[in-house]
């Protein structure tokens, strides 16, 4: 059962690798082009007129974040599109019906959104290398929150795919939430140059947390404790988890 499980997981991965990678000029370009525009000019234009942050210049400030958006909306975008096609063309009917255990229909979608987040994060690297030279100070720690960070808005597109009843409702969330909680999440910014009002406010937004461990990967600096950081990811994985399975529950149900 255990082969036959994995072997079905693996199908899953091949079909949404395969789907992302034939299409790469609308998964895979966009988020590259978008990014280099922000290096260009945040970093280029207006961060020269920048003071340093924390001992860094404003580039190298700067990059850890744009590498976290452009993961989290790529590995996002992935699931809750691919999911909602799957509902559109009625082929999930197909994976419903067949035996699919509802852990391996969770991992077999959102495997493709991490590997495709962390694909966009690792180009938007080599790109970020063209603007600024920087070293990276725990690789472990880069990879763990790519992967954490990739995985947890995999698991909400999921969740997004899953409620969606027509095309405007996967547009909605990364609109209305997932955008401001970016632009929120301290990728321009450092936290410690906030009013106290709106750094208690931050506190609230897990993208914060995210940002900082993954900025504390590649300059040892950060603003809540590495601990905290991966923690807050734990949790919000574990929780969406969670949920998406009870979602994946009540739809073979029905």
């Amino acid at each position: 059962m255990k082969n036959l499980q994995f072997k079905i997981y693996k199908t899953l991965v091949k079909k949404e690798v395969t789907r992302f990678t034939r299409i790469w000029t609308q998964t895979i370009l966009p988020p590259i082009i978008n990014q280099s525009l922000y290096f260009i000019i945040f970093g280029q234009f207006i961060g020269s007129q920048i003071a340093n942050i924390q001992g860094l210049s404003y580039m190298q400030f700067l990059v850890p974040g744009l590498l976290m958006m452009g993961m989290i909306n790529a590995s996002y975008s992935n699931v809750v599109s691919s999911f909602f096609g799957s509902k559109f063309q009625r082929s999930i009917e197909e994976i419903l019906v067949a035996p699919v255990s509802k852990t391996t229909m969770i991992f077999g979608f959102i495997s493709g959104g991490i590997l495709r987040g962390l694909l966009v994060g690792a180009l938007i690297y080599l790109v970020s290398l063209f603007f600024t030279q920087f070293q990276v100070y725990s690789i472990m720690q880069v990879i763990l929150f790519s992967i954490l960070t990739a995985s947890a808005f995999a698991l909400a597109g999921l969740i997004n795919g899953i409620y969606a009843k027509k095309f405007d409702d996967i547009s909605i969330i990364p609109t209305f939430v997932l955008t401001p909680l970016t632009y929120f999440g301290g990728v321009f910014y450092a936290l410690e140059s906030l009013p106290e009002f709106w750094v208690a406010l931050s506190k609230f937004n897990p993208i914060v947390y995210m940002i900082d461990g993954f900025r504390a990967g590649f300059y040892n600096i950060n603003y809540f404790q590495n601990s905290t950081n991966l923690t807050v990811l734990i949790v919000l994985n574990i929780a969406l988890f969670a949920l998406a399975y009870k979602l994946i529950q009540k739809v073979t149900r029905a």
